[in-house]
């Protein structure tokens, strides 16, 4: 691949992304190419998008573009994957959008303060780079494009369950 494309150790350009529509979505519309921790500003572009779409949609409209939104990031993440020639390359950012959105549709949607979703946010972040158990036998064992939306999906789910823990015994 050209290094105008691709930079020295094997960072995406907006010209690779902007070459195919599956690396605009897999790289988070451009998130994904931050210098320094993408999966952050992967997230937060999620989180931004959240909060830019919920007003608009109900809980179960929500619940039908999140798992249309994951199908799709299984195709355009193991597109991008293979193009860069690592599946789960760090600039992949759709797998945290995809994760952020369901973590904040559970833990509130309409009603969570902004207080509320920065928890979320810095909740699943701190699974999402930690990894782990289950999250890291998941990311191990899967790879491709399902892989990498998979090992996000369960960090939701663990991160879900923190929070839930949390407020159950906080209060």
């Amino acid at each position: 691949m050209s290094t105008s494309i691709i930079k020295a150790g094997g960072r995406p350009t907006w010209r690779f992304m902007l070459s195919h529509p599956a690396h605009v979505l897999s790289l988070g519309l451009g998130s994904g190419l931050a210098w320094v921790m993408p999966g952050t500003f992967g997230t937060l572009m999620g989180w931004l998008l959240f909060v830019w779409i919920n007003p608009h949609l109900t809980v179960l409209q929500w619940s039908v573009f999140i798992v249309f939104a994951f199908f799709l990031g299984v195709w355009a993440c193991g597109r991008t994957g293979k193009a860069l020639g690592v599946a789960d390359h760090g600039s992949i950012v759709w797998d945290e959008i995809v994760a952020i959105w369901i973590v904040l549709l559970v833990a509130g949607g309409h009603f969570a303060s902004p207080v509320q979703q920065l928890a979320c946010v810095l909740v699943f972040r701190f699974f999402d780079m930690v990894k782990p158990p289950p999250i890291r036998w998941f990311d191990q064992r899967f790879k491709s494009g399902f892989g990498v939306m998979l090992d996000d999906v369960v960090a939701a789910f663990i991160t879900l369950l923190a929070l839930a823990m949390w407020v159950r015994y906080a209060s």
